[in-house]
């Protein structure tokens, strides 16, 4: 029997997918994408519709080598590659590279298991040239945001800057909630709660909180006005005047898709997005599990898409009828609805079939690996339960002319959450109230009344400004983490204990952004030419006509950039320092890595360093103050002005805890 070839992108699946297929197939990997743009130019031609210049990627010519070889000898070759726009862009361009004489065929799936790649390789189908053209597309896009924005960049602000479309706009959603944070005046606002029992009755103490006075809501804004009101309720009934009692019923959450899935990992295990999408390609390609050699432990990674598989619905069934018993299982399976842009195509993320439970094959993973692959399971296996019930019961109490509230809910069925605790902030809280009856008085132990203020919007941390991508519309799931990997690696952005903040960089690059290039940094905008992605895909859209339709206002944009930009290289600002070398004084000037100090006689003095934070260096004896510098892979942290005399360095600066801050151990500083 004649051999054939498959090819993927990755050794890992590869060697999953060669156990599966035995003998009678080859199975070899590209190492990912084998053709590209050239770094050194634009690669677009703008005249002939955009054509792009592709060339094969440096260093992948010993592969495209074998690649050939191996093909040499196959009857026909099948093209596994990942199920999205660069899986199939990746298989387009195999194909143009690898002999026409040979049968070459497009195979999807969307889990590495035998029933899978064995349904795949018995119907094969073709490249989605819809599909090359929407990844094509983008690439052009961002080829010509980044090639024609980013030497203006380097010539009004610093050399080696660079942006991108979809990039600059979520540093701008970092930058909009900094200057909201900046802006943020607090307000004073006051609460009094009444701990409250039934008259006659020891164990029945309870809190309810004031909620209106006379019939508008509680606006109490200083001390002097709540102590007033305090005084007043101390002398007035505590009545019942309505008690509602009702069953709530809280239903299980879909199973995850790739936002869903990031969002969940950085709250319960505080993995990092980039972090979340690596692990979860392991255990997707499949990993050794013991004599069963690799093995492909859950479905493909990047989704939009919430359905499942009806085999998957009924092993679940299986598993919760035994594990559980039948009041988990709902009388039909659980549907849920994927929104309007997700690709149907695709299920949602979930363990793999046959299912394997988490403490089955814990050995076999690392700890980061069970702990992702457990999250995976439990939301699955959750999504496929009864609702949780609650006995909810809300009481109105009538004191005077105020009105207060007391809610309280018990728990009378797990249902799903047996199995899938939810985050602190959507956990139902247990509160249990005594029986209480309309029209009967209760006693008022004590009134607490509380001062608060208003807080700022948080900053984004890497599962709030994924939500706010997807909510937004900006990026598609294969597109969340490496967009916050850019930004950073950019130095647009820097993580503060583990929230976003803009850096003076990110801060001015982007202000320079918004007022020469409107649109590329509207959300909407955006957002739009993610739709028309879509489309291309769908076929709805031909790409020429997309590019010209965006490349046009692009082009006048730049023009006017060009000459309007402000150029923030050339600034200078007086300081007080002096040059350590020739003794002039120093100047702050912007660079790619943000503003620094240097010597006002340049170029005939080259000395410059980083600006002083102001806070004194905190070891024995040293005169130096703590500047903020980066490391080699992208990490802030804190170093003494008088190093190398000094080596002391620190994630924080002492002054903001009013401690010395740990040294940093074990990181790239």
């Amino acid at each position: 029997m004649p051999k054939s070839l498959v090819i993927v992108e990755s050794p890992a699946k590869a060697s999953t997918i060669n156990k599966i297929l035995g003998k009678n197939f080859i199975v070899a990997s590209s190492m990912g994408h084998i053709m590209d743009l050239p770094k050194s130019k634009m690669g677009i031609d703008i005249e002939k519709d955009f054509t792009p210049e592709y060339i094969m990627i440096p260093g992948k010519k010993k592969i495209v080598d074998a690649l050939k070889k191996e093909a040499a000898d196959v009857d026909s070759i099948f093209l596994a590659t990942d199920p999205d726009r660069e899986g199939e862009a990746i298989s387009w361009h195999l194909a143009n590279l690898l002999s026409k004489k040979k049968k070459i065929y497009r195979i999807a799936f969307h889990e590495i298991t035998k029933t899978a790649i064995e349904a795949a390789i018995s119907k094969p189908g073709k490249i989605d040239m819809n599909m090359v053209d929407a990844q094509q597309t983008r690439r052009t896009l961002d080829r010509l945001v980044g090639y024609s924005i980013s030497p203006l960049l380097w010539r009004k602000v610093g050399r080696g800057l660079s942006a991108g479309r979809v990039q600059s706009v979520a540093v701008r959603l970092v930058v909009d909630r900094e200057n909201e944070i900046r802006v943020f005046i607090p307000e004073e606002y006051w609460d009094i709660e009444a701990e409250l029992k039934k008259k006659d009755v020891g164990n029945s103490k309870f809190i309810a909180k004031l909620d209106k006075i006379e019939d508008k809501k509680i606006d109490l804004k200083d001390q002097s006005n709540s102590m007033s009101l305090v005084a007043e309720l101390e002398k007035e009934k505590f009545i019942v005047e309505k008690v509602e009692k009702k069953e709530k019923r809280k239903y299980a959450q879909p199973p995850f898709i790739t936002s869903k899935l990031q969002q969940e990992a950085f709250y319960k295990l505080r993995f990092q997005a980039v972090k979340t999408m690596k692990v979860a390609q392991q255990l997707y390609e499949g990993l050794p599990i013991g004599s069963e050699g690799n093995v492909g432990l859950i479905t493909y990674m990047r989704t939009d898409a919430v359905k499942l598989s009806k085999e998957s619905q009924d092993f679940a069934k299986s598993y919760i009828l035994e594990k559980y018993g039948p009041e988990f299982v709902p009388n039909t399976p659980n549907v849920y609805k994927s929104k309007k842009s997700a690709q149907e195509a695709h299920e949602a993320i979930r363990p793999a079939l046959p299912l394997r439970e988490p403490s089955s094959i814990q050995e076999f993973l690392t700890v980061d690996q069970y702990k992702l692959y457990t999250l995976i399971w439990n939301r699955f296996i959750s999504s496929q339960m009864t609702p949780a019930v609650f006995n909810v019961v809300s009481v109105v109490i009538r004191a005077g002319r105020c009105i207060f509230k007391a809610n309280g809910s018990q728990k009378v069925f797990q249902g799903f959450s047996v199995v899938y605790e939810e985050n602190e902030e959507e956990k139902e809280e247990e509160k249990i109230l005594p029986s209480l009856e309309a029209g009967e008085i209760l006693d008022l132990l004590k009134l607490d009344p509380s001062q608060h203020f208003t807080k700022p919007p948080p900053r984004y941390s890497d599962a709030s400004l994924v939500k706010a991508l997807e909510e937004d519309g900006i990026g598609r799931p294969s597109t969340y983490a490496p967009i916050i990997q850019t930004i950073i690696a950019r130095n647009y952005v820097k993580r503060k204990e583990g929230y976003f903040c803009p850096s003076d960089l990110g801060m001015v690059v982007t202000d320079l952004l918004i007022k020469s290039f409107p649109k590329i940094l509207d959300m909407e905008f955006t957002a739009k030419m993610e739709e028309e992605l879509d489309e291309i895909e769908e076929g709805r859209q031909k790409s020429a006509e997309v590019l010209k339709r965006f490349y046009a206002p692009f082009e006048k944009d730049m023009e006017h950039a060009k000459l309007n930009m402000r150029k923030v290289k050339g600034e200078a600002v007086k300081t007080s320092d002096i040059c350590e070398t020739c003794g002039k004084p120093m100047v702050i000037k912007w660079g790619r890595l943000g503003r620094f100090l240097s010597c006002s006689d340049f170029p005939n003095c080259r000395f410059a360093k980083a600006i002083s934070t102001g806070v004194k260096c905190p070891e024995p004896n040293c005169e130096g103050t703590l500047v903020e510098r980066r490391s080699k892979g992208g990490r802030h942290f804190y170093g003494c002005s008088k190093y190398p005399n000094c080596h002391h360095i620190s994630r924080r600066l002492p002054s903001q805890d009013g401690e010395d801050s740990a040294a940093l151990e074990g990181e790239d500083a």
